[in-house]
């Protein structure tokens, strides 16, 4: 699991577990693809929903383990094979294995995508996080996205657009390739923000879904 996380960094996000998340669950960490990955995918926050954020989990702690959607974007970016993606939509959420687990991003790392979340405190439920704890994890978030290095960073909602960039984001006024620039350490990456595709931004799927494969088209 070394070769899918930056785990230099797992420290200081278990920290702020302790100070932001459930004292029940442990951090989720992004991870993916580490060598100047084709894209960085960035949502809000993870729940107790993943089921990697057990105690008693052992294998891989990453983003999305144990829940559908986001595999469904995913494989519809052609990102997944068929057999993985099937799999992530009949297994039921106590039925994910932490070799499974481990193969699904490991078909990423292939594909060179690496996904993370602006905040990795985990919550016992879906309620809102306030911009100021996100603001505790995004100097932690941009060394994440420093030791990456990617060709493109897409942020996912109007929150994390907006914190990540420092700047009010209105992922609706975004068409086609349309970007920002962060510059992190000297280096300025391209900043996508799109749609939220998940929970209550569900609905805006095929928008997301529309722009991801224009971007993905370039």
């Amino acid at each position: 699991m070394k070769n899918m996380q930056v785990t230099k960094l797992h420290k200081e996000i278990d920290q702020l577990q302790q100070k932001h998340g459930s004292s029940k669950l442990a951090s989720i960490y992004g991870a993916g693809c580490l060598q100047e990955p084709k894209a960085v995918f960035v949502f809000m926050n993870p729940t107790g929903r993943n089921i990697s954020a057990s105690i008693k989990w052992s294998g891989l702690r990453a983003p999305w383990l144990g829940t559908k959607n986001v595999w469904r974007l995913l494989y519809e970016l052609r990102l997944l094979s068929d057999t993985n993606y099937k799999l992530t939509q009949a297994l039921l959420p106590s039925e994910w294995t932490e070799h499974f687990s481990k193969t699904l991003y490991g078909e990423l790392v292939k594909n060179k995508v690496y996904i993370t979340n602006l905040a990795k405190c985990t919550q016992e439920d879906a309620r809102p996080i306030p911009n100021k704890v996100f603001q505790q994890y995004l100097a932690n978030t941009k060394k994440e996205l420093s030791c990456l290095r990617p060709q493109k960073i897409i942020s996912f909602g109007n929150q994390v657009s907006s914190i990540l960039l420092d700047k009010s984001i209105m992922v609706s006024k975004y068409r086609s390739i349309q970007s920002e620039n962060l510059q992190i350490e000297k280096v300025t990456y391209k900043v996508y923000p799109v749609y939220y595709p998940v929970g209550q931004g569900q609905r805006n799927m095929p928008l997301a879904l529309k722009r991801l494969k224009a971007i993905f088209a370039m």
